[in-house]
């Protein structure tokens, strides 16, 4: 049938049910064909001499990624004019040798991510501009270097080990550079940090770089995310980072630097994402009198598991403007790349949006994966820290914020009912401090509150009831000797205790009301806690917790059926 399509330019037959193997010769015939689409047909595959005897002359894309492919076909070879390809999410094996490459010299995409390829004899092309190499089993990088033209390289997620080659420097071209989830030690080149160029992304988590943090942004540049997580990367934090004019992503969580609190960072303007959890920052939250306005964009801090000490200071929080009010809708990453590096809206969503979460909650580890550009969700976890005295009543003023932890500190006095003010608060964990008095009943106002954890505090009287207070069980309110009332085994002897109501699912069951309330409740967990543009949120119930890797993709589902567990749990309550 396609053979008689003799004129025919783009054929896509993908997301279907196909199966077997292809008959390429077929498709050969159609001799004008500048792109085919075969994408998302698991069971498809071609056979080990597809194409032996054939021409795609015109060729000049090719998409066949989640299929079944197990090896390269030989008609590759003769596909001259071929400028994408993307070979990811099949099952190919083994190495990538130099003489299944030829004759990709115009090749400017290459996808062969989430395969099982074990080596790459060398980098195919001269003109290679995305060159993505993630999830795969690769041991090394060819002997060859890397094609100058490259603007994105991704290669993370491999077995890799050594170092950094060096020409990595060379790459005057690059924008993003992912080697992260690997084992490559060593430092990192000082040419990284020094690039003239605009490069938008450096991902360098979880390896295992050792030393000190080079000077980034010697020369003002675009360096928009950095990643340098899970390492073991020490000393001071370079002062070079405050010329990151464009930075909106910084997480050195989990290494071993040792500095203060970095406030000069205050200046950035666009510094959005800041993570410095599981170091050893000392001293005070000293916020720099010369920096006005301070952290003005900032709407994810994690500075939890350090030893950070003193009073909270007002300043700090009242400088939070991102957190006051809706989160605006940046222009996204993945939206300049579409508009400015000529990717298809597909490609650069994939490229440019990456970044993962990690949550730890109650011992159990969940990893979120998901794609997304710039963050709608906002959090402040300064959990495990030595701070003191009373927690500021300004913090109410932070309108936007969906998850606070102040646990594990030394904080005194009472929960400030300006908390009520948390319209968007979904986690609040102000367990293991020296809180005293009652919980405030302003609290009920958060209706959107899906995790609580006041345990271990020194707090008494009656458990406030009404709305998401209705939800939450014992452990929420362990070790507050001085509680009482529902959900507590211990009544309250005054007999002001409001009455629970569990009588709301049983009243009129038959009227259409009651059966949307009953949904609404159902479905808080699901609907409020992953209700955001992307479909994700991210909470703790015990200890300190969460953030922050750079990744990919097939989050939503996991997380959705383990949050809607829970909360299925708590309404039947």
């Amino acid at each position: 049938m396609f053979s008689k399509l003799e004129n025919l330019l783009t054929l896509d037959l993908s997301s279907n049910s196909f199966s077997g193997v292809i008959k390429l010769d077929v498709l050969s015939k159609l001799k004008k064909l500048g792109e085919l689409n075969l994408s998302n047909n698991t069971l498809l595959s071609w056979s080990s001499d597809s194409g032996s005897n054939t021409t795609f002359q015109e060729l000049d894309t090719l998409y066949f990624s989640s299929c079944n492919v197990r090896q390269f076909p030989n008609f590759l070879r003769s596909a001259k004019k071929l400028r994408i390809l993307d070979l990811s999410n099949n099952s190919i094996q083994g190495s990538i040798f130099k003489w299944e490459s030829e004759g990709w010299e115009q090749l400017i995409v290459l996808n062969l991510s989430y395969n099982s390829l074990t080596g790459l004899e060398h980098f195919p092309g001269k003109n290679l501009k995305f060159l993505d190499l993630r999830s795969n089993l690769l041991h090394n990088l060819p002997p060859t270097p890397l094609p100058p033209s490259l603007q994105g390289f991704w290669i993370s997620n491999n077995n890799l080990t050594g170092k950094i080659p060096p020409s990595i420097c060379t790459l005057t071209s690059l924008d993003v550079l992912d080697m992260s989830r690997n084992y490559l030690g060593g430092v990192i080149p000082a040419c990284l940090g020094n690039f003239s160029h605009e490069i938008l992304n450096i991902n360098l988590q979880m390896n295992k770089f050792r030393g000190k943090i080079p000077d980034f942004c010697v020369d003002d540049n675009a360096l928009a995310n950095l990643a340098l997580n899970d390492n073991q990367l020490e000393g001071l934090l370079p002062r070079s980072l405050s010329n990151c004019t464009s930075l909106k992503f910084l997480n050195l969580a989990n290494n071993k630097l040792s500095d203060t609190f970095p406030h000069w960072l205050g200046v950035l303007p666009d510094l959005q994402v800041l993570i410095l959890r599981l170091n050893n920052f000392q001293g005070p939250l000293s916020i720099s009198n010369d920096t006005k306005p301070s952290f003005s964009s900032l709407q994810i801090a994690d500075l939890s598991q350090n030893k950070f000490t003193g009073l909270l200071p007002t300043t700090f929080f009242q400088n939070l403007d991102a957190l006051k009010h809706a989160i605006s809708k940046h222009k996204s990453m993945f939206q300049e790349a579409w508009e400015n590096l000529g990717l298809s809206q597909h490609l650069a969503l994939d490229y440019y949006g990456q970044i993962s979460l990690d949550v730890t909650t109650k011992g159990s580890d969940i990893e979120l994966e998901y794609k997304r550009s710039l963050p709608i969700f906002s959090g402040i976890d300064f959990s495990s820290n030595k701070f003191y005295g009373k927690i500021p009543d300004v913090i109410g003023e932070l309108h936007a914020i969906h998850m606070l932890n102040l646990s594990h500190n030394n904080f005194i006095g009472h929960i400030p009912p300006s908390l009520g003010k948390l319209v968007e608060l979904e986690s609040l964990d102000l367990s293991s401090n020296k809180l005293s008095g009652r919980i405030p009943s302003q609290l009920t106002n958060l209706t959107f509150l899906a995790v609580l954890n006041f345990s271990d505090n020194n707090l008494v009287g009656p458990i406030p009831h009404g709305n998401q207070f209705d939800t939450f069980e014992n452990d929420s309110y362990h070790g507050n000797l001085g509680l009482c009332g529902f959900p507590l085994t211990k009544q309250c002897d005054n007999g002001d205790e409001p009455k629970p109501p569990a009588s709301k699912f049983k009243e009129d069951e038959g009227s259409p009301i009651s059966f949307l309330w009953q949904l609404v409740m159902m479905g808080y967990g699901c609907g409020a806690v992953l209700g955001l543009s992307t479909g994700y949120i991210v909470f703790t119930t015990g200890r300190p917790w969460w953030f922050v890797r750079m990744v990919e993709r097939d989050w939503k589902p996991n997380v959705t059926r383990w949050v809607c567990k829970i909360r299925g749990k708590r309404n039947i309550h």
